[in-house]
C-alpha cells in the first residue's frame, strides 16, 4: 500500500511562489496517477491539478492554469506542485491523492483512494 506525505506548505506573500512535494512510500509509485486538491475553510474540496503516471499528461483547474504546474520524478517517488503568482484566494489546505493510472486521470476527489495528510498554504495580501 502506498502512503503519501505532503510537504512544502507555508506562509507566503501574494505574488510569491511555493513548491509542494508529495512523497510516496510503501511501494513503487510509477504506475499511479496523482491529483492535487485543496480545501479552504467552509468550502468543499476542489480540484487543482493532476498528472498521469509518466508525467506526460497534466491538467490544471481554470483558477490556477498558467500559475500552477504538476510534475513528477518517479526515481524519487515524488510528485510536485509548483505554485507561482500566488493569490490570497489560493489559501487552503492542499492534499495530494493517488490511485492506479488506468488511462484516464480523474479530477474528482471520489476517484482517488489514497490521500496524504495535507499541508497548509497561506497567502497574505
Amino acid at each position: 500500500q502506498v502512503q503519501l506525505i505532503e510537504s512544502g506548505g507555508g506562509l507566503v506573500q501574494a505574488g510569491g511562489s511555493l513548491r509542494l512535494s508529495c512523497a510516496a512510500s510503501g511501494r513503487a509509485f510509477n504506475n499511479y496517477a496523482v491529483g492535487w486538491f485543496r480545501q479552504a475553510p467552509g468550502k468543499e474540496r476542489e480540484f487543482v491539478s493532476a498528472i498521469n503516471w509518466s508525467g506526460s499528461w497534466t491538467s490544471d483547474a481554470d483558477a490556477v492554469r498558467g500559475r500552477f504546474m504538476s510534475s513528477r520524478d518517479n526515481a524519487k517517488n515524488t510528485v510536485y506542485l509548483q505554485m507561482n503568482s500566488l493569490k490570497p484566494e489560493d489559501t487552503a489546505v492542499y492534499y495530494c491523492a493517488a490511485d492506479f493510472d488506468v488511462g484516464r486521470v480523474p479530477i474528482t476527489p471520489l476517484k482517488y483512494r489514497i490521500w496524504g495528510q495535507g499541508t497548509q498554504v497561506t497567502v497574505s495580501s
